[in-house]
């Protein structure tokens, strides 16, 4: 079907996609060109254009007139493959720490929304009573193990700043409902490097997370361990936590990060 004949919107979105295919396709091109690539009128050529260029994909040269690129498509190209950089790596050391325990691992960033934790790679549990997650779900950081590692690993004008702008809702009874509440977690997740969810997302459920690096030293996801509060043993607490630190060490290194400690940290100011 022709783009004309379709809906509007999806008509619309074609055109666009047809105009930066053209200008990926040279470094500089004209309006004629475009709206002929994108099969469409250069008065609807020049609009999209426009606005691209106020979102800043797009730049035009003063004296030519001709439109580019900029670098904003790059960086959204690589986060997106950052991210699927990340899941390949993690991927083994993953598959490692559901094969010695059994539980649910999960990998997870903010992505977008740093007021919510959201899942891009996980391992079932192997038990049938087990955490129930899918990738691409999202939870608040407020409440889970993983939200609260990368917390702590913000700079704490920044961690605060965000959960100033959360709506805390009580999950469970032992839910976490203020900002004072989290932020007095932080400094010893940040010293031992380990968060922990006691419950306070869902009933019956405990979780241990650890931090991933790149090779800045930013913590850019967070691995986590998910355990049913029955079959959670607080003297195995220190076999889990060596477990996911070695795990999260190695996936770390293969992001270029080669200082994996945690002993005397303190919050940055």
């Amino acid at each position: 079907m022709a783009a004309s004949q379709k809906p509007d919107n999806v008509a619309a979105v074609m055109k666009v996609f047809g105009i930066l295919e053209g200008l990926a396709e040279q470094r500089e091109i004209g309006l004629s060109e475009l709206s002929q690539r994108a099969v469409t009128s250069k008065s609807t050529a020049y609009r999209f254009l426009q606005t691209m260029k106020e979102l800043g994909y797009v730049s035009q040269e003063e004296e030519s007139e001709k439109y580019a690129l900029t670098l904003k498509l790059f960086e959204l190209g690589s986060s997106a493959l950052q991210h699927v950089d990340l899941t390949r790596l993690a991927d083994v050391e993953m598959r490692k720490l559901s094969e010695e325990t059994h539980e649910a691992i999960h990998l997870g960033v903010l992505d977008d929304d740093p007021r919510q934790i959201m899942y891009i790679h996980k391992y079932s549990s192997q038990y049938n009573l087990c955490m129930q997650s899918r990738i691409g779900r999202r939870n608040p950081v407020y409440s889970t193990a993983m939200g609260k590692t990368l917390l702590a690993w913000m700079e704490q004008e920044r961690a605060r700043e965000v959960l100033e702008s959360v709506d805390f809702e009580p999950h469970t009874e032992h839910t976490l409902t203020s900002v004072e509440a989290v932020m007095g977690e932080l400094p010893e997740i940040r010293k031992e490097g380990v968060a922990e969810d006691r419950e306070e997302a869902e009933l019956g459920v405990r979780c241990l997370s650890v931090p991933v690096f790149d090779r800045f030293g930013h913590a850019v996801a967070a691995l986590s361990l998910s355990f049913p509060v029955v079959r959670y043993d607080t003297k195995k607490r220190a076999e889990y936590v060596r477990l996911l630190h070695e795990a999260g060490k190695r996936i770390s290194e293969g992001q270029g990060c080669h200082e994996y400690a945690f002993e005397d940290r303190s919050l940055a100011v």
